[in-house]
C-alpha cells in the first residue's frame, strides 16, 4: 500500500527520486527500494513522511494490523 502512496505524492511535488533522497539525507538508491517496497526505519520513515508530507506511520500499519489480527 504504501509505495502507491510514495510514488504519487512524489510525483504530484514534482519531485524526482534523487531529489526526495537529497531533502532525507538518504542515497537515491536506498529511497527507490523503499519506493519498491522495503520498509524504511522509523527515523527514515519520518523524514520521507515530512518531506512529502504524509503520515509516516503508513509504512508500519500493516504490521501493526496483523500483530492485532495475531493476539486476537
Amino acid at each position: 500500500m504504501f509505495p502507491e502512496v510514495l510514488k504519487k505524492q512524489r510525483k504530484i511535488l514534482d519531485l524526482s527520486h534523487e531529489q526526495v533522497a537529497v531533502l532525507i539525507g538518504i542515497e537515491r538508491s536506498y529511497y527507490t527500494k523503499i519506493e519498491n517496497g522495503l520498509r524504511p526505519s522509523v527515523k527514515v520513515a519520518q523524514a520521507i513522511g515530512k518531506v512529502l508530507g504524509i503520515d509516516w506511520t503508513i509504512f508500519f500499519s500493516e504490521i501493526c494490523a496483523k500483530n492485532a489480527q495475531m493476539t486476537a
